[in-house]
């Protein structure tokens, strides 16, 4: 899908699962009463910036268009020739799929070593597959930097062994290692009707196209057999039908080809199953059927223990596929999306599959023509989709989201996505019960750059339409989203509502800017939705267009964390976490949510904390005394306050007098320094020094004032605050 292309012109001023990464890998571990997030995988990644090297680590970084945004964990290790990367492995293992990432043009090899012994064999790289361009696609970036190769290692190791990569003249960035036990390869099916009987070439050199045609016409009601061996496929395949394609398994038996099943109608009972499926897409061109299953398998079909690769979509759905199942499969390295269901889609089951590397939404359902209903993603894990959703509901009718892993999207998209976006026309908007369950996202969410504001990690949209559907959102878990938790925005920018929002059972950790960035009219429940380590304020309401009407955020209890407010709408917080070590002279207050006892037309209280010392805050008139409050966000020792108003000469020399309070928990506050008169002169900067004593710790800083002989009113232009004395 392209990705919400809208111009979304913004204001600008005139208890789910737990995440637990150890020595760098990435598991699911379930709570109480609670199914782990994810799909249960044949193989254990260990990143590479969490392992022994020789090479030089990146990121973490989250900007659309920089190698390390685009890697799993936004960390890499980039090698020279020579350079090195030596994994422990996890497991058993026996072969191991590497993500990697070398400059434009290039191509070479990694050798690659087991206890310091080097094989023989070795992992080629290139980046044939990368570096893709859509142009079309507003806010697109160059983007696809990475790609995936894999190695039967030929012996076995054991959970504690080494196992090395060396980059052999070729800079090449190593991302992950997945290391897997791969079972040997299975033996032929009784009855079946093998493609190499019918003439298909296992060495790949010729063109196996019209031995697995004949194959399948020969296997009707029966099953096609694949055995291990690299299959030509030069055109796709049609009229597939009531039969079974099979094979060794994806380590084994692999066809070669762009195009596989191309059709737009089946009788059905297709079940396809254990063989790769690889093909040679370097670009993404929409107009071509470039996927391993373009049109309908018919109902009641399946699709599983697949390794899917190099191919414009996975399997892009449209025609009748009631009661498909899709499971147990690997996609990587698409150039759009892994799985679309395309309308019409009724009874889907896609669960348990494992997505990475996808340039577009790594699953989505697009109820265009029909609606996709009573369908479903479960248990799935994704990682890095890199130029959209993880996961994208556009429109239909009872679709369910659960107990999904999704990791690390970047430009353009969320973790998970419910949308009315509709692209095209019919389409069928969200209806009945839209259920998100059980779900865990970690890193996503990313800056859309034709809105020029962030995308939350888990979004409510009502791009084309309002949101009228029941939305259950229970029992999500956030972790280290860049920027927001959870969003509800009109992408369109029309100020369509959302409505009938209820979110249940959350856990949010270390977001960058806010718990929830609602951005459109219209309701939603919160229950039991605890935060901790919030970047800037937990909520940021600011309706778009401005006048379009208001959303309601209404507390239903057990919620914790995350009760402040970002209350000027003409300033986007800034991510506050998931930043090197912050400098210890910096103003705390800067970028800071800010509140006031009231204000004076557009001199809002935000404008004494957003950088510029030519805007400021003025209070309501003739009104005194009038305060003004800065959340820092935490508790610090602040020792020292500098108080500003614009340095223009037009401001005529004042004294205000102020009294500082602080509190740690924004209820109780205390005096800090007694009332007195400060001194504000443009002849000598405008500006006023506030010593604080020892043993101060303050998070919500008040300034009250109480006097000003240049006008009826407290004015601070910028309220600057340092741990320093």
């Amino acid at each position: 899908m392209h990705s919400s292309t809208a111009a979304h012109l913004r204001r600008t001023p005139a208890i789910g699962a737990v995440v637990a990464l150890a020595a760098g890998m990435l598991v699911a571990v379930a709570p109480a009463a609670h199914a782990a997030s994810g799909a249960t995988l044949p193989f254990t990644s260990v990143e590479a910036e969490s392992a022994t090297t020789t090479g030089t680590k990146i990121g973490p970084d989250h900007t659309q268009g920089t190698l390390a945004s685009e890697a799993s964990g936004r960390q890499a290790v980039r090698l020279s020739s020579g350079q090195r990367v030596e994994f422990t492995v996890p497991r058993a293992a026996n072969a191991v799929n590497l993500a990697y990432s070398v400059p434009d043009g290039q191509s070479g090899t990694l050798n690659v070593y087991v206890n310091g012994t080097r094989l023989a064999r070795t992992i080629p790289v290139t980046s044939k597959y990368s570096y893709v361009d859509t142009g079309w696609i507003a806010g697109a970036k160059t983007h696809h930097f990475f790609d995936n190769a894999r190695l039967l290692l030929g012996r076995d190791v054991q959970a504690g062994d080494n196992v090395a990569v060396e980059s052999t003249g070729t800079q090449v960035t190593v991302d992950v290692a997945d290391f897997e036990q791969v079972a040997a390869a299975a033996s032929q099916p009784a009855g079946s009707v093998s493609v190499v009987a019918k003439g298909a070439d296992p060495s790949g050199n010729g063109d196996s196209t019209q031995a697995f045609r004949d194959a399948i016409t020969a296997a009707q009601g029966g099953t096609v057999w694949i055995p291990p061996g690299d299959y030509r496929v030069t055109s796709s395949l049609s009229g597939v039908q009531n039969v079974t394609l099979q094979g060794a398994g994806s380590w084994y038996s692999v066809v070669r080809t762009s195009r596989f099943v191309d059709q737009t109608s089946s009788s059905g009972n297709v079940h396809i199953k254990d063989f790769a499926v690889i093909g040679e897409v370097t670009e993404r061109v929409d107009s071509s059927p470039d996927n391993f299953v373009n049109g309908s398998l018919g109902p009641n079909s399946s699709v599983s223990g697949m390794w899917l690769q190099h191919l414009k979509v996975g399997l892009w759905l449209t025609g009748n596929n009631d009661n498909l199942v899709v499971e147990n499969s690997r996609i990587l390295d698409t150039t759009a999306d892994g799985l679309n269901l395309n309308g019409s889609a009724k009874g889907v089951r896609v669960r348990n599959n494992f997505l990475r590397n996808q340039g577009d939404d790594s699953l989505a359902m697009w109820s265009l023509y029909a609606p996709d209903t009573n369908s479903s993603f479960e248990n799935n894990t994704i990682s890095q989709p890199n130029l959209a959703n993880g996961i994208a509901i556009y429109g239909g009718t009872d679709i369910s989201v659960k107990n999904n892993l999704v990791s690390d999207t970047n430009a353009l998209g969320s973790g998970i996505a419910i949308s009315n976006q509709k692209f095209l026309d019919p389409f069928s908007p969200l209806a009945g019960t839209i259920i998100v369950d059980g779900n865990t996202l970690v890193r996503t969410g990313a800056m859309n750059p034709n809105w020029n504001h962030p995308m939350g990690a888990l979004r409510v949209d009502s791009y084309d339409s309002a949101v009228t559907a029941t939305v259950d959102i229970t029992d999500t878990t956030i972790i280290d989203s860049p920027y927001s938790a959870f969003e509800f925005v009109s992408g369109g920018g029309r100020g369509h509502p959302v409505r009938n929002v209820d979110v249940t059972g959350a856990t949010v950790r270390n977001t960058g800017t806010v718990v929830v960035q609602a951005e459109a009219q219209g309701a939603a429940t919160f229950r039991n939705v605890t935060a901790t380590q919030v970047g800037a304020a937990g909520v940021y309401n600011c309706p778009y267009p401005a006048n379009s009407g208001s959303f309601t955020l209404t507390d239903g209890g057990g919620n914790s964390g995350w009760s402040s407010t970002w209350t000027d709408c003409s300033t986007w917080p800034q991510p506050g976490q998931g930043n090197p070590d912050p400098d210890p002279g910096r103003n705390l207050a800067k970028g800071r949510p800010a509140t006031a006892t009231g204000s004076q037309d557009v001199y809002t209280p935000g404008k004494a904390a957003d950088g510029d010392a030519n805007s400021y805050w003025e209070s309501a008139n003739n009104a005194f005394p009038q305060a003004w409050t800065v959340d820092l966000g935490s508790s610090y020792p602040v020792r020292r306050l500098v108080l500003k108003l614009p340095p223009s000469a037009a401001w005529g020399a004042r004294t205000q007098t102020i009294t500082v309070l602080g509190s740690t928990d924004g209820s109780a506050y205390a005096t800090v320094v007694g009332s007195r008169g400060y001194r504000f002169d443009p002849a000598t900067g405008n500006t006023a020094t506030v010593s604080l004593p020892s043993g101060a710790d303050l998070r919500y800083l008040r300034l009250s004032v109480s006097a000003n002989t240049g006008w009826p009113a407290g004015q601070f232009s910028e309220v600057e605050a340092y741990l320093t004395s």
